[in-house]
């Protein structure tokens, strides 16, 4: 599966493999639980959160571990992603936005 996100004006692109899915499966499982507690997304606390704003929320982490090159959690946060939308074509994030604004494109 390619992960695909456009932060600003800049695209990347991430191959993540079924392997690589299925290892993380767990983890990706004890985010949900996390996220089931509630989560900040920008100014807002939402205390359910449905399954954009988490993806939302985690595309935000996904942009956080390219800018400080954390190639790990750049491969966790976008295969959670794309666990949730499989047929996912692009996530775009502009700075000039809300974490809330970030466009989720299936």
């Amino acid at each position: 599966m390619n992960f695909n996100i456009t932060i600003d004006e800049e695209s990347y692109t991430l191959e993540v493999k079924d392997e690589l899915m299925q290892e993380l499966e767990n983890i990706h499982k004890d985010m949900d639980e996390e996220y089931d507690k509630g989560i900040q997304l920008g100014r807002y606390w939402i205390d359910t959160p449905d399954l954009e704003q988490r993806c939302q929320l985690t595309a935000n982490k996904v942009v956080s571990a390219i800018h400080q090159e954390k190639v790990r959690d750049f491969y966790l946060h976008s295969s959670y992603i794309l666990r949730k939308f499989p047929e996912l074509k692009r996530v775009t994030v502009s700075s000039d936005f809300e974490i809330s604004d970030i466009d989720i494109e299936v």
